[in-house]
């Protein structure tokens, strides 16, 4: 595949730089933007990054992000940001989650964000599904199907303490490709699974199952070591 991968705003403490809380939108899109390009790029994928550190203020940002990105032709644009307005900074037991967005739930991203809201549940995340919206900006002037991820919520405290950059950024990559890379260097596995979620973090796994159970569902945590 041919990607255009970019962090959605300015570096924290420049005109245009995302929301904060109890981690910082900006900073920790680009750790997970950087980390999904080098998987990608490890995985043989054409990846450009279309970050923007310049912009003048946020439209700025926006046309120049744009503009790098339709000096491509790719297959996918992919744009990392992270969410805010959950407003539970001592943390209630329950996660706000994940999302993304497309221009129209029939067009090309939306098979691509389903599956990527999918990979990142399965680290313990609220699925909150796929949207349609037509007023964002990248996703409306980008040539490519596009995708806008909201990675979970800054001011979540069970938000953050599921987030780490690499999981989060494997997660993304496992949606885009349909497989498991390997974020610390092993081999690439195909896998298809039916399943509730599948977590690096026992604790992870146990807490869905426990979710699951009080929704009547019979759930069972199993293990398997990866090579």
């Amino acid at each position: 595949m041919k990607i255009n991968v970019h962090a959605g705003h300015n570096p924290d403490g420049k005109p245009g730089s995302g929301v904060t809380g109890l981690i910082r939108e900006s900073t920790e899109a680009r750790k997970v933007s950087a980390e999904v390009i080098r998987q990608l790029r490890q995985s043989g994928h054409t990846v450009y990054d279309c970050t923007v550190d310049n912009g003048s203020g946020q439209r700025d940002v926006l046309k120049k992000i744009v503009a790098a990105c339709n000096a491509h032709t790719v297959d996918l644009d992919v744009a990392i940001h992270f969410n805010a307005g959950a407003s539970d900074p001592a943390g209630n037991g329950r996660s706000t989650g994940t999302e993304a967005y497309v221009y129209r739930l029939t067009g090309g991203a939306a098979a691509y964000a389903k599956r990527v809201c999918g990979e990142i549940a399965g680290l313990g995340f609220t699925n909150r599904g796929v949207k349609a919206n037509q007023g964002l900006y990248v996703l409306k002037h980008t040539k490519a199907p596009a995708m806008l991820i909201e990675c979970c919520f800054v001011d979540d405290k069970d938000d953050v303490n599921l987030y780490r950059a690499e999981t989060m950024a494997t997660a993304i990559v496992n949606g885009i490709t349909g497989r498991v890379t390997g974020g610390s260097g092993g081999s690439e596995t195909t896998l298809y699974r039916v399943q509730a979620g599948t977590f690096r973090v026992r604790e992870n796994a146990i807490a869905m199952q426990s979710r699951l159970k009080e929704a009547g569902f019979e759930a069972v945590v199993t293990s398997e070591r990866q090579e």
